[in-house]
């Protein structure tokens, strides 16, 4: 317990100083050295299901909060850096694709813009206003999106999971690694093989009804006797 708590006190400390130098108030980060250990920690760990999530943004009459929600857990964003920094420039309805500039790393992707989305997306470009840069326009970056989530978690009668917008994420991960390949889903969701089997794979319950339901296929032969 004490280990876990002080590496998500180095990880705390180190997104802190990461702001500071990034808006040019401090030089340096003393916390970028320090190394944070190991955050796996399965109790803290949730698979978010569609029907759960669906009842969450339907207790939302704020189509923003359904887009916000439907973003992390359909598109895989990161909430709230990577999703409120989305903007209109980088939504390609033509190609179905979104371009997803990480102020964590910096680095860009291109994220499918899946059927879940698309017409959230949409219904938000009839609502924007001309010029409008961003397209989760009433919240910016730095603005905590976590009591708005849980207050809709409530006002759904569901009871909240743990690490709220990160579940979504991981979920959303787990769905698409048994579709896709997994270096896919990765570039897809902008992280690495090793993080995504260790904070983000997860075993549902579709898992296990799916082993005990079909056989496993057989691969190759059965050796001679």
């Amino acid at each position: 317990y004490a280990a876990a708590t002080i590496s998500r006190m180095v990880i705390y400390g180190r997104q802190v100083w990461h702001w500071a130098v990034r808006r040019g108030i401090v030089a340096s980060n003393p916390f970028s050295a320090l190394k944070a250990g190991a955050q796996n920690n399965p109790e803290r760990q949730a698979f978010i299901d569609r029907a759960t999530i669906q009842r969450v943004m339907d207790a939302s009459d704020d189509p923003e909060w359904q887009l916000l929600i439907a973003l992390g857990r359909f598109c895989g964003l990161r909430v709230p850096s990577e999703a409120l920094n989305l903007r209109w420039r980088d939504v390609d309805f033509e190609a179905n694709r979104l371009t997803i500039r990480a102020p964590k790393t910096g680095s860009a992707r291109q994220v499918p813009m899946f059927p879940e989305v698309r017409p959230l997306l949409l219904a938000a470009l009839e609502r924007a206003a001309d010029g409008a840069v961003y397209v989760v326009a009433k919240y910016r970056e730095g603005a905590n999106v976590n009591p708005g989530l849980h207050k809709l978690v409530k006002r759904a009668g569901l009871t909240a999971w743990p690490r709220l917008w990160h579940s979504l994420r991981a979920s959303r991960q787990t769905e698409l690694a048994a579709e896709y390949p997994i270096h896919t889903v990765c570039s897809w969701l902008g992280n690495g093989r090793l993080i995504a089997a260790g904070h983000y794979l997860q075993t549902t319950d579709a898992d296990w009804q799916r082993a005990v339901a079909h056989p496993v296929a057989q691969c190759g032969a059965e050796s001679a006797v």
